[in-house]
This record gives structure tokens, sequence and C-alpha cells, in this order.
């Protein structure tokens, strides 16, 4: 429970919080000017889902046809990361005959062409084996540069107004709804554009961070074994420790009063904001 102390504080935290940001994410109907986003947005680290930004891109018509894709990228090798629920870098249990331990659990990756693992993604072979394309590390231009001509290299707006510097990095994700990214801070600027179904974000800001419990986990790595369809999950040698979120937003039913219990600043505070990005629409974060 929330001491009196703790009330207070979160209380201020959520006005805060309501006065720099509002009480939802800001959408916009068309791309903004390099001024309006930098000043509105950039400075004030305010995310924004803009809308009829990329509909010039013809990655719209083209990407949702599956065949489109198989042909383009043929003869291109993907990395395919396998879990077997969808949650790769999160944290899960360590089964291991002294006691059960929580590490933090990287996906099993194999180098496969693309067809195969477009086929993967949309039609599991099995019901413990989920695949996601989610290599990241500037994949699109090393991975799927055949797709290259379908989207701009970089959004002008937002290249003019972060100083003219162009993407570091530029990733695909390719999955289906039981795909799954913990709660986790990336050290960039984010445009995230859907193309082609819909990407679901639960977001908070900097100033939350201590509600997120950030603890030092083990690392451990998911094996896959075709064969005999099974995963094995074993600590990293030599052991290292990463450091993430404690708290799992949607907890089940079962685990929901012990989860609140040992993190109430999370359940208890402002809620996250939760917004749904469509095909189309870009998230700034």
């Amino acid at each position: 429970m929330l001491k009196e102390g703790e009330r207070l504080l979160e209380g201020l935290w959520g006005e805060v919080r309501e006065l720099s940001l509002g009480n939802r994410i800001q959408r916009l109907d068309s791309a903004p000017t390099p001024l309006q986003f930098l000043r509105d947005f950039v400075s004030p680290n305010k995310p924004c889902i803009i809308s009829n930004a990329i509909s010039h891109w013809p990655a719209l018509t083209r990407w949702p046809s599956l065949s489109y894709l198989s042909s383009t990228l043929s003869n291109s090798i993907v990395s395919l990361h396998l879990t077997p629920d969808g949650r790769a870098d999160s944290l899960v249990p360590l089964e291991n005959p002294k006691k059960e331990e929580i590490c933090f659990a990287s996906a099993h990756v194999e180098r496969v062409p693309f067809p195969c693992a477009l086929d993967l993604v949309l039609n599991p072979e099995r019901k413990n084996l989920v695949a996601y394309l989610q290599q990241q590390n500037d994949c699109f231009r090393e991975e799927y540069s055949a797709l290259a001509s379908d989207c701009d290299a970089h959004i002008p707006w937002a290249t003019e107004a972060l100083g003219g510097y162009l993407p570091e990095a530029v990733n695909l994700w390719i999955g289906n709804h039981l795909s799954e990214t913990s709660f986790h801070k990336d050290h960039y600027e984010n445009l995230y554009a859907v193309v082609s179904g819909e990407k679901q974000f639960l977001l908070l800001p900097p100033t939350d961070m201590h509600r997120m419990y950030i603890q030092d986990f083990p690392a451990a790595q998911y094996s896959y074994s075709s064969d005999g369809g099974e995963f094995r999950l074993e600590l990293e040698k030599p052991l290292r420790y990463v450091p993430w979120c404690s708290v799992n937003p949607y907890p089940s039913p079962e685990t929901k009063e012990i989860e609140m219990s040992k993190f109430p600043l999370y359940f208890n505070g402002p809620t996250p904001f939760h917004c749904t990005v469509k095909a189309g629409e870009i998230l700034y974060l």
C-alpha cells in the first residue's frame, strides 16, 4: 500500500506530467513544419502521432501484398528471432534445480531466406513458437535494401528539425499479434512509421523512471531445436547483467495482486499513455 507521503508525491508527479504533456498523445493531421516539430515536440520531449506524412510512399500499397514482399526479397537472407511466447528482450523465469531466477532473455536468432521467415511469422508451425523479424542495427538498409525505393530514405521535416543529421539507423519490424516488446528506453530520437496493420504503444515520460523499478538481471539466451520443437534458456557465459524494468504492465489475473503489491509506484501512479499507431501514421518519441 502507498503511504500518505507517497500518495502526495504521486499526485504532484501526475499534475506536473499533465501540465507538461497533457493527458493524451497529440495527433497531427499533416506533417508539421521543421520549426513546429522542433518547438512543439522535440524541445519539450513530447511524443505525437502524425497522419498523412508518408501517404506518398509506394510501400503503403505494395507491402500489404505478401507476394510482393516475397518476390522482391526472394534472394534476401534475414535475421529471424524466435521465442516460445513472442516476448524477446524481456524478463522471464529461469528454472534451475536450486531456485527460480528471473533473467533477461534474448531470442534465438536464425539467418533464413526472407520468404521462409515471413511464412513462419504469419503461419507458426507450432503453438510454442513465435517468430518475429525484429533485427535492429540498421537492418532495413542491411537486410531489406531491395525495398529501399518503396519509402523515403529519411523524413525531411524531421531531419531539418534535428539539425540536418540523417538517420543513424533504419529498422524494419514484421510481426504478428503475439509480437511484444517489454518496457525499455531508446537513446535516440525515434520516428516509428506503420506501413501495414497497427502497433500499440504504452508510453511513460522520463520523469516516471522511478516507477520502472530498474534492476540488474542476469542475461540469458534462448536456443531452439527445430527437430524437437523445443526451446532451452541458459545463462550467458561469462555471466553478465542487464539493467531492465521489473514491471510487467499486463500481469495475468493470477499474478496481478502480487505484482501490484511489489510495484505500487507503477500500478497506483498516473496512467501510462496508450496509443495505437495505424498504417500510414508516424509516432514520434
